[in-house]
């Protein structure tokens, strides 16, 4: 992603999009399923496009050894402002570096970590084969891959609650679509992307429904409040439970895949 495009998107995305109810339940219900599967602290963690840091620093917090890389001189600036909220042994704890995905070797000199983090990322790219080599590359023998994508099977989900019935017909067949920030961005489907990472000798683990209910009602134009902590809080622990069953993570329109790298 180009960081002058992230330039003039960085305030919507980090102090717009993650303080909504969806995007406080994303970072609380992603957390929540790394957690099922990192080593314990303190673990490395490399956390490529990782932004802002909304989802690396709850790792930093739980005593994680965090990198963030990204490529967006804007985002980083944006993520150590938000560093600053942090206590300073979690501050100590996190490491930044600019550079692109792609470039992730070079970039943290050739590193490995037990986990590997590349949340949203994958759909904003035309070519995705460097960025995915580089993240089964950064992960350590046994280490951890987390992927977030767009559910390629529930493309019509959004267009049909806002009553976009012909982009909806049409979404069926997609896996492109212009998303909330203004985007193009591209969708996979589980079994296209644990094909992809298998052979990149990384077997698939476990993976998880993210917004489902809560996604729904956005586009159906419900008011959603995240000052409301009770109804966030409850919000958030139906939807964390939707994603671990189906047929509802299967409904969700991203996911969230995990897997592990082999050990040698």
């Amino acid at each position: 992603m180009d960081a002058d495009t992230w330039a003039g998107l960085v305030d919507q995305f980090a102090d717009g999009a993650y303080a909504t109810v969806k995007g406080r339940v994303r970072t609380y219900v992603m957390h929540q399923q790394l957690l099922e599967h990192l080593p314990p602290p303190p673990a490395s963690v490399l956390d490529v496009g990782g932004g802002a840091g909304h989802q690396s620093f709850p790792l930093a917090r739980a005593g994680y050894d965090v990198t963030l890389l990204d490529p967006s001189p804007a985002m980083l600036d944006k993520a150590r402002q938000r560093l600053e909220g942090l206590p300073a042994e979690a501050q100590r704890r996190v490491t930044f570096v600019e550079a692109d995905g792609a470039n992730a070797g070079e970039a943290v000199d050739g590193r490995h970590f037990d986990a590997v983090l590349c949340h949203g990322v994958l759909g904003y790219l035309e070519q995705q084969e460097p960025l995915l080599d580089q993240l089964c590359q950064r992960a350590a023998p046994g280490g951890i891959v987390s992927i977030m994508a767009g559910n390629a099977n529930t493309s019509a989900v959004r267009p049909a609650m806002e009553r976009r019935w012909d982009d909806a017909l049409a979404a069926f067949d997609a896996t492109e679509e212009i998303a909330v920030l203004g985007l193009l961005t591209r969708a996979h489907t589980v079994e296209q992307l644990t094909d992809l990472l298998r052979i990149r000798d990384v077997e698939t683990l476990r993976w998880y429904g993210v917004w489902l209910f809560v996604d729904w009602l956005d586009f159906a134009g419900a008011e959603l409040d995240p000052s409301d902590t009770k109804q966030l809080e409850a919000t958030a622990a139906v939807e964390l439970e939707a994603g671990r069953r189906d047929p509802y993570r299967q409904l969700s329109r991203i996911f969230h895949l995990i897997g592990r790298k082999g050990p040698t």
